[in-house]
C-alpha cells in the first residue's frame, strides 16, 4: 500500500504510539454522541451539517480502532488508507472504506464548496455500523494488536 508508505513519511501522517484503550473508548463515545447530534440536525435539513456530522460519526469510530492499535494519524486520506488496511485484514467489515471515502467527499462538497448536495441518512445503518465497530474493538486482543502494528511498521 503505497499510500501507507507515503503517510508514514508525513509530519502528521501515520505514527506508531502506545495503544490507548481510554482514547479508543473516548473516540467511540464521540461517534455515538455524534449519532445523537445527527438526529437533532436532521430536523434542520442542513445538508452541510448532516454531511459533516455523518462523516465524523464514521471517522471517530474508525479512529477508535486506530487508538486501540496505537496508531495516530491526522491526515484523513491516511486514515482512509488505514481503513482499507483494516478491511484487508478482516478487522472491519468490507465496504467501510468506500463509505468513508464517499461521505468524506460529500462533506467537503457541502462544507467547503457549499454545493448543498442531499445527504442520505439511515439511522439503522449508522447504528449497525457502530455496532460492527464495537465488535471489531472487542475482538482485538494483544496478539492481534501487535501483529497489526508490526505489519504497519513493516510498510
Amino acid at each position: 500500500m503505497n499510500t501507507i508508505i507515503w503517510c508514514k513519511k508525513q509530519k502528521n501522517g501515520i505514527k506508531i504510539q502506545d495503544p490507548n484503550d481510554n482514547l479508543s473508548c473516548e473516540y467511540y463515545q464521540n461517534a455515538e454522541e455524534s449519532l445523537r447530534v445527527l438526529k437533532s440536525i436532521k430536523q434542520t435539513h442542513s445538508n452541510m451539517w448532516l454531511a459533516t456530522t455523518k462523516y465524523y460519526i464514521e471517522y471517530f469510530a474508525i479512529y477508535s480502532i486506530l487508538m486501540k492499535l496505537g496508531i495516530k494519524c491526522e491526515i484523513h486520506e491516511c486514515t482512509i488508507a488505514l481503513t482499507q488496511f483494516l478491511e484487508n485484514q478482516n478487522i472491519i467489515e468490507k465496504g467501510i472504506t468506500k463509505m468513508l471515502e464517499k461521505d468524506k467527499e460529500l462533506r467537503i462538497d457541502n462544507q467547503y464548496y457549499l454545493k448543498n448536495k442531499s445527504v442520505d441518512i439511515d439511522f439503522d445503518e449508522l447504528s449497525d455500523f457502530l455496532l460492527s465497530i464495537r465488535k471489531s474493538l472487542d475482538d482485538l486482543n494483544r496478539s492481534k494488536i501487535e501483529e497489526l502494528r508490526n505489519m504497519i511498521k513493516d510498510f
